[in-house]
Order: C-alpha cells, then structure tokens, then sequence
C-alpha cells in the first residue's frame, strides 16, 4: 500500500479530494444541527448515531 500523503498525488483531483471530504463532513454537521437530525459514522466497526448536541448512541 501507498504510504504517501494523499495531497502529494500528482493527479490534482486526488490531491483535493481530502479537503472535499473534510469540506463534506464539515457541510453535514451543520445540516444536522440545523435541522435536528442525527448524523450516522462509522466508530471502531460499528454504526454510531450522534445527535447534534454530541450525544451518541450506537445501533
């Protein structure tokens, strides 16, 4: 596997793509809050619903 950092890659879309995800994830927290709605990750394996507020619980 490549250990190299991904914002080295000289395919430019590659390069930006960890500031896209970032960009992303920021844009979907804040939709969350808005909105009430809670947010869905991946934590040691396992699906994680987080409330807005911080709280988790997982399914």
């Amino acid at each position: 596997m490549n250990q190299k950092s991904i914002e080295l890659a000289k395919d430019p879309d590659l390069a930006g793509s960890l500031v896209a995800i970032r960009r992303a994830a920021l844009r979907a927290r804040q939709l969350a809050a808005s909105t009430n709605t809670e947010l869905v990750v991946l934590r040691d394996g396992k699906c994680v619903h987080i409330k807005p507020s911080g709280e988790q619980k997982p399914r």
